[in-house]
């Protein structure tokens, strides 16, 4: 041993305080998932890409670029899920959509990394209104053929498959206003998963997983804004200079 309490050269860098509150709620969801697995007898193959999503979970909130990669792959788990549920809009979005744009994003954002995340930016007023107007129209028209297909909990499936392509596609381009709309999806989400419980009890384990991703994508929308003014920040003193 070394003076100064280094070994080798090396000093292990000591834990933060909110990387262990993380750890302890992905742990404490993930008891919890088990056991409403077990008890509402759930596969195991549906179990599963829930627990890969807590991790993803815990790299969203820090704007981890890796999370886009493990999310894109875990995408294909997922679809086989929805079909079984009748929740066709996101079975197909998982694999159209979600998979592809996913993997599509951990590229791009290697490309600009700030760190473990990305150089973040922020839309114009008029990118925001074009973007909210060609949302509200593939809403209804999504909404029609969810009612013609005779797909289960139309408004619930409708809004958070959209609000999940909306937000894929912005968190592709990083767009910091990815992280607010990430926010909403997982409310949404929690709707879903609260209505499905009634028909499918064993769903309770999506609705627990659903309650942590909300909070990881709070934790994710302060980790996104703190990173943007830090960005910021740093061109201003570079303009400076």
């Amino acid at each position: 041993m070394n003076a100064g309490g280094k070994e080798d050269g090396t000093m292990k860098k000591p834990v933060s305080k909110e990387t262990r509150r993380s750890l302890i709620l992905m742990g404490i969801t993930f008891v919890l998932i088990v056991i409403a697995g077990v008890i509402f007898k759930q596969s195991v193959l549906r179990i599963i890409p829930i627990c890969v999503s807590l991790v993803i979970g815990l790299l969203q909130s820090r704007v981890n670029r890796f999370a886009p990669l493990l999310g894109g792959i875990n995408s294909l788990a997922y679809a086989a899920v929805y079909v079984y549920y009748g929740l066709y809009a996101s079975a197909v979005y998982a694999v159209v959509v979600s998979c592809p744009l996913q993997l599509v994003t951990f590229w791009n954002w290697s490309k600009r990394p700030y760190g473990e995340s990305v150089i973040l930016k922020k839309m114009s007023g008029k990118q925001r209104l074009l973007v909210g107007a060609g949302f509200s129209i593939c809403w209804v028209g999504l909404f029609v053929a969810l009612r013609i297909m005779g797909s289960s909990y139309q408004l619930w499936d409708n809004t958070t498959t959209l609000l999940g392509i909306l937000t894929t596609i912005l968190t592709m381009l990083a767009y910091v206003e990815y992280a607010p709309l990430m926010i909403v999806g997982c409310i949404c989400g929690t709707g879903l998963y609260i209505n499905m419980i009634f028909d499918s009890p064993e769903q309770v384990t999506y609705l627990i997983y659903s309650l942590y991703t909300l909070i990881c994508c709070i934790k994710g929308y302060r980790r996104a804004g703190a990173l943007y003014r830090e960005q910021n920040q740093k061109k201003e003193e570079k303009a400076v200079c």
